[in-house]
């Protein structure tokens, strides 16, 4: 038995070497898993399940091959894909989990979470979350024609752009204290999230006792994967992006 994780792969169309590393991780790595978490940030953007690009279809499809295949299959929205829905993930063969979210992992309860909202130093980004994460607000969007999403989508990214570059870098990153607090309030001693592109192991204290927090990377130069199977402690792994091309 082996559960994998990963995140922020952000896919996209002008970054078609991702893609094929992500088959390739398929095609590798993935067959005979039990489960595979994918904690957020899946796709670069997301402005709803009825866009259904050529990009977003092959993915939907290599899923569903693996899915078939009984590998069981879990999305977790983040900050570029939040509004990654139902429709996609029926058509996928995955579900969909609440961010956060407690899984029992071979015996350890694990702490799920994207990881955006641990970063609590981000103010005015926690106000943006807020707002985007609200189901009203995400119905309106989502009422907006196609275009007028497409071209908001754009929009936000490049404001984040153009945000993110006058932050400074520990405000980017997670809250200690928040971590704690989290973690505490859901009675665990491991946590996986992603977010920050910041891939460590973290030793800390819950409660007064050991705790661990694995931080998953991004995808750019690099793949990156976190392997779990009974009774051993869970892996970061780490291969370079072109290793995992679906042609080799």
């Amino acid at each position: 038995m082996t559960t994998l994780f990963i995140s922020d792969l952000h896919l996209e169309e002008s970054r078609p070497d991702i893609t094929g590393a992500f088959l390739g991780f398929l095609n590798r790595e993935a067959p005979g898993a039990e489960q595979l978490y994918i904690l957020g940030d899946f796709f670069e953007a997301w402005i709803g399940d009825d866009e259904r690009t050529p990009l977003q279809e092959q993915v939907a499809q290599a899923l569903r091959r693996l899915s078939e295949n009984g590998t069981r299959i879990f999305l977790m929205h983040g900050n570029r894909d939040f509004l990654l829905g139902e429709d996609f993930c029926a058509r996928a063969g995955a579900a969909l989990l609440d961010d956060p979210t407690v899984i029992d992992l071979y015996g350890i309860p694990t702490l799920l979470m994207h990881g955006d909202s641990l970063c609590t130093a981000d103010v005015e980004y926690q106000k943006f979350r807020a707002n985007m994460r609200n189901p009203q607000t995400q119905k309106l969007i989502l009422a907006r024609p196609l275009k007028d999403r497409q071209q908001m989508a754009r929009q936000l990214r490049e404001m984040s752009m153009a945000t993110n570059r006058g932050k400074a870098e520990d405000i980017m990153d997670v809250t200690p204290a928040e971590v704690v607090r989290v973690m505490e309030s859901h009675n665990v001693r491991q946590m996986v999230h992603g977010h920050t592109h910041r891939p460590a192991v973290h030793n800390l204290e819950t409660h007064g006792k050991t705790a661990t927090r694995i931080v998953l990377g991004d995808w750019d130069e690099n793949v990156w994967w976190l392997i779990a199977n009974p009774g051993q402690k869970p892996e970061l792994q780490k291969a370079p992006l072109s290793s995992f091309s679906p042609f080799q």
